[in-house]
């Protein structure tokens, strides 16, 4: 429900914006490119499966950014994202790999590896200039389809192999990212940001014979980047 009511305040602050009146204002479009640092890590709706800590990853991508205001645009791009997690199960538990089924002790951890391709989109909110830098503000909606999945599980002697049947297709997440920008003349700009990101809907698939639970993943990044 607190999810819910989140994702509605995220629309109706995106909407609201977007149908204010604006005094003639020119619909600059801005674009940028970026590499994230990050660490990721899931959680569990059941006391069957369950998150075993964080893992490194990285994101890169870019960004277009129509602002629609002096100090609002729409913010939008496309990003291949590498994020990992680790689950430990407290019963036994068949895995579906990519030509075989394997069936996990309980106790036994998986790591997933998932490469996601990201579409987000959302709401710009910045500052005019402080000391030669200007801070902004981004929360929105972040679709993404999964294109690449591999799991290792170190008690049965799996190293990355393929584990795409255990994943679903599609994801939503909601983002919210602090930047500051830097002018280096012109409208060109280095950028730095730290942003925190929830995938919310299921990550995993439920087969047959596996719990009904739901896997979530979150992400926290640190973007580095350059706008032009």
């Amino acid at each position: 429900m607190k999810i819910k009511i989140c994702l509605v305040k995220i629309l109706l602050v995106i909407l609201t914006a977007g149908l204010l009146p604006q005094k003639s204002f020119p619909q600059e479009l801005r674009f940028g490119l970026f590499a994230e640092p990050l660490i990721s890590w899931f959680s569990s709706d059941t006391d069957v499966s369950m998150s075993d800590g964080a893992r490194p990853g990285m994101a890169f991508g870019i960004t277009i950014d129509r602002y629609f205001a002096r100090n609002y645009a729409f913010t939008g791009g496309i990003s291949i994202i590498n994020a990992s997690g680790r689950l430990r199960y407290a019963e036994e538990m068949p895995v579906w790999l990519k030509y075989s089924q394997v069936d996990l002790e309980a106790g036994d951890k998986i790591t997933y590896k998932i490469q996601y391709l990201a579409f987000p989109l959302g709401l710009r909110m910045k500052t005019n200039w402080i000391s030669y830098t200007i801070f902004s503000a981004d929360m929105g909606l972040s679709p993404r389809i999964i294109i690449g999945g591999k799991g290792s599980i170190p008690s049965l002697d799996i190293e990355k192999e393929s584990i795409t049947q255990e994943l679903k297709l599609l994801a939503l997440g909601f983002f919210f990212t602090i930047n500051a920008e830097y002018p280096l003349g012109g409208r060109t700009a280095l950028t730095a940001g730290l942003g925190y990101e929830n995938i919310f809907t299921d990550v995993t698939n439920d087969h047959d014979v596996q719990p009904d639970d739901k896997i979530t993943q979150h992400l926290i990044r640190i973007r580095l980047g350059m706008n032009f």
